[in-house]
């Protein structure tokens, strides 16, 4: 199918049908189109949720908008949008690279099967939330103010270089010592790449939600900030209540009990398999956001 507009002519799937009447042939066309399907269903999965996403349904509206001028007839309108689609591939691969660079090189990690990469991977990653929670223990009974960002699948490169380089592992007795007051580094937001501490005291975006309640300061407002402009999570501790607080995808759950932040970094941070009860999580959490509200 050399056009889109092919794909509702009935003569065209008359055509492919007669080419694979053999069983081998079918079966080779039944697998070509599974697989495809499973590549098409797995990319809208890594991307969802993330900047991409939007670039994903801006790709999906101009297709219908060509198929769409095709059966009209409107060719000036059609040519048009043949040349967004060529020339918006090249830009989107120039504005997503860093997207794109790190998406490949997840997928070349994920396909050396001779090595335990996931199995170590879950372990650190483990090891990391346990650290999580030690550290924030530590600093929320005391009010000892952090900001914690968790890089996801897109890039905080731009974040990043506003910091001070660290490139450290992860341990709760570090974290702890980042964030003690009057130190040189406890001022900005920790960022974790890598499951590594990329970076410490890097400034990041301060959210313009003006329904945010004035009794959240600077560290609440840019923790919701990188998390509307990101995938991003972060984790916080006032310095005023000591409270426990969490943003993911520009959502803010604050006070949360230590069960609840511990069930969170577990369900987004270890078990990224089962987005469902994810799903379920975050809702428990609104609801929890939204009852207090009430009050």
């Amino acid at each position: 199918m050399n056009d889109f507009n092919q794909i509702f002519n009935l003569q065209s799937w008359q055509e492919i049908i007669q080419l694979n009447l053999t069983p081998w042939r079918l079966f080779i066309a039944i697998v070509d189109i599974s697989l495809i399907t499973f590549l098409i269903y797995s990319a809208l999965r890594s991307v969802q949720g993330t900047k991409l996403m939007t670039l994903v349904r801006g790709v999906l509206l101009f297709i219908m908008l060509k198929i769409i001028s095709g059966w009209l007839g409107l060719g000036t309108f059609e040519w048009l949008l043949n040349q967004v689609i060529t020339y918006g591939v090249i830009a989107a691969v120039i504005v997503f690279q860093p997207e794109i660079r790190r998406g490949l090189e997840s997928l070349g990690r994920t396909t050396n099967i001779f090595s335990f990469s996931l199995l170590d991977d879950k372990k650190k990653q483990s090891s990391n939330i346990k650290a999580y929670e030690k550290s924030f223990d530590y600093m929320s009974e005391r009010k000892i103010g952090a900001l914690i960002v968790i890089e996801q699948s897109q890039t905080l490169e731009e974040y990043i270089s506003t910091g001070i380089k660290l490139d450290a592992d992860i341990t709760a007795e570090l974290l702890i010592n980042i964030f003690i007051p009057n130190t040189p580094l406890h001022d900005g937001a920790v960022i974790i790449q890598g499951g590594k501490i990329a970076v410490t005291s890097a400034y990041l975006p301060l959210t313009e939600n003006g329904k945010i309640s004035k009794e959240f300061g600077t560290r609440h407002r840019a923790a919701i900030g990188i998390s509307e402009v990101s995938d991003a999570i972060t984790l916080i501790v006032s310095e005023e209540t000591g409270g426990l607080s969490i943003t993911k995808n520009g959502e803010f759950y604050s006070d949360l009990s230590k069960s609840e932040f511990h069930d969170f970094l577990i369900k987004n941070l270890e078990d990224t398999t089962k987005p469902k009860k994810r799903d379920r999580l975050l809702k428990k959490l609104k609801t929890k956001r939204g009852q207090a509200n009430e009050k």
